[in-house]
């Protein structure tokens, strides 16, 4: 069952080849784990060979040499200084590090701030400090349900530190994202990296789906912490984050994530540079993808024709394809009015699904849709809110193992939205063949198939 073809005869974008994706597969979930094109994946391999050649000469004295290249590459592209530049392998151990490594004053005041749409892993770091250091440091989450103004989002953070130091609290720090991973959205780090200036909070930028999709010139805005995984927009190999702290901060740093070599105990004089040599090695790993920087980098210059060109081919098909998808289910795409929030390359596409609090009769559990000029056309299935999760994770396993596919389908603000990807691998047809397979899907629901709890 279901509309998965035979190959990808509907993608016109030579790009595609430059890529490993099974000919029968279509990658409109980009956002969860990226993409390597085949020049850099052959980089890799080539440094994995030359480590196991001669593991002491590569990782003693090789490495250390193409570590440092790599990251000035990543420096430059930030504008930032060479040694406030260092890789982690994801954004989730650069947070940590941040958190974990930051003393907190003794008389229990001290409070993290945080979006209520902050990141899975992210927020239970956040929940993990707080329950390991309890008595010491407390959390306090904005809500946040789109679509809001970015205006409306940086009132709501303000509002959130003039509450918490009424309540006798001191807000030390905010953790907010450049772009959200649910819903797949932009967020106004800019402006929040501001107003952090401007209240005395320390800004902690959860920039996981940042560099290589979205502008990123760390100089201007300046933040106390950013991170941001390279190995999703900028196409570096699984995995590889960067996790930038200016020198103001760094003694706030000392250990790294696991602690390893370059630990210097507190009492003892921290030697030059440290934050540099701290990170440089944290144990044996395999460390190839840092060392593929330059490659992805060179990529996206001579294919694509670099960083502005990327990012505007993306952003562009982002937008277009998450309308046409819209269309063809007959709803809408999330934004706000000020269209800020699509300013990325993931677009959020609400589903032709009705949540309701309760179902009191069978006649309630599907009704007809108002215009059958869609393609949602027919019953619209409707599901109790308690359902959705359930649901959502139905369609997704639907999606990956009948239709070859993987798209992210969540429910916010009681909708039930799928986020899209746009990449440069893609192209419209790509979101014209999710729009059907989408609306297919939908009826399957209508018809109750996930009570079935089958894949067959």
């Amino acid at each position: 069952m279901g509309s998965s073809r035979s190959n990808r005869g509907e993608s016109r974008n030579a790009l595609l080849s430059h890529f490993s994706f099974d000919p029968l597969y279509h990658n409109l979930n980009h956002a969860s784990y990226g993409a390597t094109p085949k020049p850099v994946q052959l980089r890799l391999r080539s440094l994995q060979d030359e480590v196991e050649s001669c593991p002491d000469r590569f990782i003693r004295k090789s490495y250390p040499r193409l570590l440092n290249a790599n990251r000035a590459a990543v420096a430059d592209l930030l504008r930032v200084p060479l040694d406030t530049i260092v890789f982690v392998p994801n954004a989730t151990t650069a947070l940590n590090v941040i958190l974990t490594n930051l003393e907190w004053h003794d008389d229990g005041k001290d409070e993290i701030l945080f979006f209520s749409t902050i990141y899975g892993a992210c927020g239970k770091t956040v929940d993990y400090v707080v329950d390991s250091r309890r008595g010491f440091v407390s959390s306090r989450s904005i809500p946040l349900v789109y679509p809001v103004e970015d205006a409306d989002i940086v009132a709501r953070f303000e509002t959130a530190v003039h509450a918490s130091r009424d309540e006798g609290r001191r807000p030390r720090l905010c953790v907010f994202d450049v772009v959200s991973s649910l819903p797949g959205v932009k967020f106004p780090f800019e402006a929040m990296t501001h107003k952090c200036k401007d209240l005395g909070v320390m800004s902690v930028i959860d920039g996981a789906q940042a560099i290589g999709m979205v502008d990123s010139k760390l100089d201007m805005i300046d933040p106390d912490f950013w991170f941001s995984n390279c190995h999703k927009w900028l196409y570096v190999p699984r995995a590889c984050a960067v996790l930038y702290c200016p020198e103001r901060n760094q003694h706030l740093l000392s250990a790294t994530v696991p602690v390893s070599h370059g630990y210097v105990k507190k009492w003892l004089p921290t030697p030059r540079n440290h934050f540099v040599s701290n990170f440089q090695y944290t144990g044996t790993l395999d460390f190839s993808p840092y060392l593929c920087v330059i490659e992805a980098l060179a990529w996206r210059r001579e294919v694509v024709g670099g960083e502005e060109r990327v990012q505007e081919r993306c952003v562009a098909l982002a937008k277009k394809g998450g309308q046409r998808v819209a269309e063809m289910l007959g709803t809408e795409v999330l934004d706000n009015k000020t269209g800020t929030m699509t300013n990325c390359a993931m677009t959020n596409v609400r589903l032709p699904i009705r949540v309701v609090a309760t179902t009191n009769q069978r006649k309630e559990e599907s009704c007809i849709s108002g215009d059958a000029s869609q393609a949602g056309r027919g019953e619209i299935p409707v599901i109790q809110g308690d359902k959705v999760d359930s649901v959502a994770q139905w369609m997704m396993d639907v999606l990956l193992e009948q239709y070859r596919t993987f798209i992210v389908v969540y429910g916010h603000g009681n909708h039930v939205y799928v986020r899209l990807s746009a990449q440069v691998y893609l192209d419209l047809g790509d979101f014209e063949w999710a729009g059907r397979t989408l609306g297919e899907l939908c009826r399957r629901v209508a018809e109750r198939e996930y009570l079935r709890n089958t894949l067959d």
